[in-house]
């Protein structure tokens, strides 16, 4: 049965986010304690921002006078796309118009999405690994 949209709409925080693997393994690519937000509006438009606990700050008002490693280290550390969003059975999908990785735009981000009770939703997608393989991630978020 396809998801009505309206289930979507508002502002869901990050519970978490994990990394699953054939072999059984689990990574958490921001590690324990990331946080973020992904918010639905109802004029179909997303963005989602996830970031490291403990991102190291700059110490300078202007982040493009930051050092290269520095840059490096803020990019790392944080996760961004926004831009119209639809449903599709399932899935929700992201229309990827901006984000923090440049390669991102213009991409369909499908995501299943499985909502627990009134306040949680939990989107995942699998991503082929350059050595044929797979990997699984797993976002949760809550109301």
């Amino acid at each position: 049965m396809p998801h009505d949209p309206a289930d979507f709409v508002g502002a869901w925080s990050l519970v978490d986010w994990r990394i699953e693997y054939a072999d059984g393994n689990v990574s958490r690519p921001f590690g324990d304690g990331a946080h973020g937000y992904i918010i639905y509006s109802a004029d179909g438009t997303m963005t989602a921002s996830i970031a490291k606990a403990g991102r190291s700050s700059l110490g300078i008002s202007n982040a493009r006078a930051a050092s290269t490693d520095q840059k490096a280290e803020a990019f790392d550390s944080y996760f961004h796309y926004a831009g119209p969003w639809r449903i599709e059975g399932e899935e929700v999908v992201h229309v990827v118009t901006m984000s923090l990785n440049p390669d991102m735009a213009g991409t369909e981000q499908r995501r299943l999405a499985e909502f627990h009770g009134k306040g949680g939703l939990t989107l995942s997608a699998s991503e082929a690994l350059n050595n044929g393989g797979t990997r699984h991630h797993v976002l949760q978020w809550k109301r």
